[in-house]
């Protein structure tokens, strides 16, 4: 579920005093004017509104304001705080954002970079607004590409009778460091122990427009099949392997005349573009979660 912006033009450069919220509630009427009158009421001055309902009787209700508020880092908390009689009285889940803080990102990857390649070219053009923190890898192939950024590499080796204890040495690391764990083509399986420290914070790149050819060389099983599409499926990581929440996904048309070679490099350029979308929406706080769904604005 995508809905687009009202108002893509309210953008500013100075994101200093400007914060964001995401609501999620039952529909009902007086939720826009509620909110809208609250943080009239506080000051705030809304330059962006998107909202979405699944159903006008009975469904959910999505919103995301943007809004800016003179001295943020006092007034912020006091409103928060006051809103809480609002979100009571609608039944909201709700968070708050501020804008000029910038999420901190744990990037995994093992042995292929067209992934991490283009989150560290979007990030270094100042596309992806958020701090990388570490590159974590299985694989020490490409301490050098991600040093030269000026980025921490750690190389944590896994083995199917280490892989306890890697994990354990990888939440050392992205504890209290990271916000979100970006998984770029990182070819193992993260635990349900890792997944519940990030509940909707690991995002995942999968090689096919899912459901699709599951196991092992997908583009090789999806040249035997013949197909006419390939894709790539962004998703928010759960217990469940490759069945949690999408968040972005886009195909290319192929035909008989593409072997194998070239299907992994047109899935490559798909998987990566996927990728960075997913993760810039992350971190502008443009997803809301709801049951397996999410709804993107």
């Amino acid at each position: 579920m995508q809905s687009q912006s009202n108002n893509e033009a309210a953008v500013q450069s100075d994101k200093s005093g400007r914060a964001r919220m995401l609501i999620s509630c039952p529909d009902r009427p007086g939720i826009v004017a509620a909110v809208s009158q609250f943080l009239y009421e506080h000051g705030a001055n809304i330059v962006q509104s998107d909202q979405y309902t699944m159903d006008p009787e009975g469904g959910m209700f999505f919103i995301r304001f943007e809004f800016d508020l003179n001295d943020l880092e006092r007034e912020l908390p006091i409103l928060v705080e006051d809103f809480a009689r609002v979100a009571d009285r609608f039944e909201m889940k709700w968070h708050t954002f501020r804008a000029s803080r910038k999420k901190r990102i744990a990037i995994f990857v093992s042995k292929e970079d067209h992934c991490l390649s283009e989150l560290l070219w979007q990030w270094k053009a100042g596309d992806l607004n958020a701090e990388i923190a570490m590159v974590v890898s299985n694989h020490p192939d490409m301490r050098e590409q991600v040093e030269s950024f000026g980025i921490p590499y750690h190389h944590i080796p896994v083995t199917p009778e280490t892989k306890q204890e890697a994990e354990r040495k990888q939440l050392e690391l992205v504890m209290g460091k990271a916000d979100l764990i970006v998984l770029a083509r990182y070819m193992q399986i993260i635990s349900p122990k890792f997944i519940e420290q990030f509940p909707n914070r690991i995002i995942n790149i999968h090689h096919s427009f899912l459901p699709a050819f599951i196991g092992g060389n997908p583009y090789a099983q999806a040249y035997k099949r013949g197909v006419k599409i390939i894709g790539a499926t962004a998703h928010y990581v759960t217990e469940e392997l490759d069945g949690g929440p999408i968040i972005e996904q886009d195909v290319q048309r192929v035909s008989h005349r593409d072997n194998v070679p070239e299907l992994k490099r047109i899935g490559r350029t798909i998987e990566r573009v996927v990728l960075a979308r997913a993760v810039k929406w992350h971190i502008e706080d443009r997803v809301i979660v709801h049951d397996n769904k999410t709804v993107v604005f």
